[in-house]
């Protein structure tokens, strides 16, 4: 990445956080994916800090932070004084994760990368940070940080660690390795953003003054200015708009009304003993009528008690159907027989002339289906 933009991004980023600050607010979890960067339009290159939602005023708290979240800030950008479970953490926690950003920036790497297995405790130690921000910058010396005998943690430190171990770590080391020169700007501004003891740590507003940002390259408000490579053009897949999802589910739902009810299917049911011999004479129409009207009113067919009348072969079931000539069964009153004892509607057959009701529909035994006037329609 080039050094104009990395500088660049740095001080948007500060000055973003100092504005945070300023108005007495603490973000608490800065990281590059909290970073955000605007591309074509009017706020070409410019910063913008995203995900307040760990953010919390600090100028008059009702208790601690650290009360009311043990455990902030993503690993690899989290300030010593909170893994070593500091309960007062003040503004100096953004800057050190400012400072691990700085460092990745000029590295392309994380600086302080470990593994995250407790990433869901409650309990802020964590011994692999802590061992990986030691190999970096070396075991803290009792005159760096003086205060550290007062963290809360710090028995567990003494158990678990050796200053020894540390002995040859330094942020120098560390940076030597990817180019940075110890001596230059850029260097000592990362070492005051990485200060162990946070009461030593520099603030955002003393580093917008810092000389690393007056020599040239000056920063840009357009972190791309200058740069020989143009930045991507980016598209963005949408779904379809909004409101041309809901012009499309109600005109489906118009739809689904605009088409037309059929009636319902009469269901299967258990083989009943046959009803009473028709009258040859009758036509289709009449038969099923006076078949219907043998037992007086009623929706379905009553039998009569004479078992001495010609029954349906055992081995052949009854078919329904609009005629029992046609069919080989039973005539049924009209071309919709339902089952009264399901829907509990009744219907009186009066001859064959006379049209039988069902579900709203009118059904004659000698013509078509018509609606009747003297039925209102049922709404389902």
């Amino acid at each position: 990445m080039p050094r104009s933009m990395v500088k660049s991004l740095l001080y948007q980023i500060l000055d973003g956080i100092h504005y945070l600050h300023a108005n007495w607010v603490l973000h608490r979890d800065l990281k590059p994916a909290n970073i955000l960067v605007m591309g074509e339009g009017p706020e070409r290159g410019r910063v913008k800090i995203a995900d307040m939602g760990f953010a919390r005023l600090f100028n008059s708290p009702l208790k601690p932070l650290a009360d009311l979240d043990p455990v902030v800030v993503t690993f690899w950008y989290r300030a010593p004084e909170l893994l070593l479970g500091a309960r007062h953490y003040t503004k100096a926690i953004d800057i050190w994760a400012i400072g691990c950003i700085f460092a990745e920036l000029l590295t392309s790497e994380p600086i302080f990368h470990c593994r995250q297995e407790d990433i869901k405790t409650s309990n802020p130690f964590h011994h692999d940070q802590l061992d990986r921000i030691f190999s970096v910058m070396g075991f803290p010396a009792d005159k760096d940080w003086e205060d550290i005998r007062k963290m809360p943690e710090y028995p567990t430190l003494q158990k678990d660690f050796r200053r020894t171990t540390y002995a040859n770590s330094s942020l120098i080391k560390y940076m030597e390795k990817h180019k940075v020169k110890p001596d230059s700007k850029v260097f000592l501004l990362l070492q005051k953003l990485l200060t162990m003891d946070p009461t030593k740590r520099i603030t955002s507003e003393q580093a917008l003054q810092d000389p690393y940002f007056q020599e040239d390259p000056l920063p840009t408000l357009d972190v791309f200015a200058g740069c020989q490579i143009p930045y991507p053009k980016r598209e963005f897949l949408n779904e379809d708009d909004p409101e041309e999802k809901g012009d499309k589910n109600q005109q489906q739902q118009q739809n689904q009304h605009q088409q037309p009810i059929a009636p319902p299917q009469q269901a299967a049911a258990p083989p009943q003993a046959p009803p009473p011999q028709q009258n040859s004479t009758q036509t289709n129409g009449t038969a099923g009528g006076a078949g219907a009207g043998v037992g007086g009113t009623g929706a379905g067919l009553q039998h009569s008690q004479d078992s001495s009348l010609n029954q349906v072969p055992p081995n052949k079931k009854p078919r329904l159907g609009p005629s029992g000539a046609n069919s080989g069964g039973p005539v049924m009153p009209s071309d919709y027989q339902h089952s009264s004892s399901r829907l509990n509607y009744q219907s009186s057959v009066q001859g064959s002339s006379q049209s039988q009701s069902t579900l709203g529909y009118s059904s004659s035994s000698q013509q078509s289906s018509q609606y009747h006037p003297s039925h209102q329609a049922h709404r389902y």
